[in-house]
């Protein structure tokens, strides 16, 4: 088995780096936009079939979601074109793929955790473009399989966590929205049910979701970081989402429902709250 992992300089492409150079040093080969660039397909095709590649991890995407809504041909460039292109190649070569996408397929309006058979209807650009690329990869390497996820964070790269940490001691009041539903999601968590997929004795392609367990709004997330973190000092108050203007609209409620994934591969998956203890531990050993 040789492993392509693209966007590897990323939140999830550096924990699945972590992962596989202690658990398979030498099998994996680890790329991101100043090695290889996914747009060009020539460069895919070309870097794919030197290095005998078995097996690609899609980490790469475009995930500037409020920027996304001006910059649409670069992010379509990302989201779409790029995975077209993993496909293409992976097709010469007989790899398969495991492609990265997100809750943000969905547009928020449900009761219950969605299913992977769910009807998708995207409600921004960052969303639309991640549905073409996961019905493209469909079309072009049927036997792939796309992980939807959603909230993802690590102690790598710019992501929520971070930012509340770093906001906790800046700011004397922080105002969060509190009516966005979803799960916080430990890039660790996802990286390592990754792997168990690639190790797995079968290959049963398809969409799977995969989050953390449990469910809480921006809003509790953000009072359940600085409680971990020890942050005492700044007052966070829950607002709605109308009160908090962005350019691109965000799913309400995206829940993800794990089943498929649980009882396919025999994935564990921790409560959130369990694994943003871990991270923040992580994060503070590295200050």
């Amino acid at each position: 088995m040789k492993i392509l992992v693209t966007g590897a300089n990323g939140q999830l492409g550096t924990e699945m780096r972590n992962l596989l150079e202690k658990e398979c040093p030498g099998n994996a080969l680890y790329t991101d936009i100043d090695t290889l660039d996914l747009t060009d397909v020539k460069a895919v095709e070309h870097y794919v079939l030197k290095n005998d590649i078995t097996h690609i991890v899609n980490c790469a995407a475009y995930t500037a979601v409020d920027k996304a809504e001006e910059d649409k041909a670069q992010c379509a460039a990302i989201n779409v074109d790029a995975v077209k292109n993993l496909a293409i190649a992976a097709d010469a070569v007989g790899a398969k793929i495991i492609h990265i996408s997100t809750d943000y397929v969905f547009d928020g309006t449900a009761h219950r955790p969605y299913k992977e058979s769910d009807k998708v209807n995207p409600i921004s650009q960052y969303g639309t473009t991640k549905r073409t690329g996961e019905t493209s990869l469909i079309a072009l390497a049927p036997d792939s399989i796309i992980i939807r996820t959603g909230w993802l964070y690590s102690p790598y790269g710019k992501n929520f966590v971070k930012t509340m940490l770093r906001l906790g001691t800046e700011k004397k009041q922080l105002k969060v929205v509190s009516d966005q539903i979803g799960t916080p999601t430990y890039a660790k968590d996802l990286a390592i049910a990754i792997y168990k997929i690639l190790c797995s004795h079968q290959w049963v392609e398809g969409i799977y979701h995969f989050s953390d367990e449990g469910a809480c709004s921006w809003y509790d997330f953000t009072k359940a970081i600085h409680r971990i973190a020890g942050i005492t000092t700044c007052d966070v108050q829950p607002i709605p989402t109308e009160d908090y203007p962005t350019a691109a609209s965000r799913p309400a409620y995206a829940i993800l429902d794990k089943s498929r994934i649980k009882a396919t591969y025999g994935v564990s998956i921790p409560h959130w709250e369990e694994s943003l203890v871990e991270c923040i531990d992580r994060i503070k050993m590295e200050e």
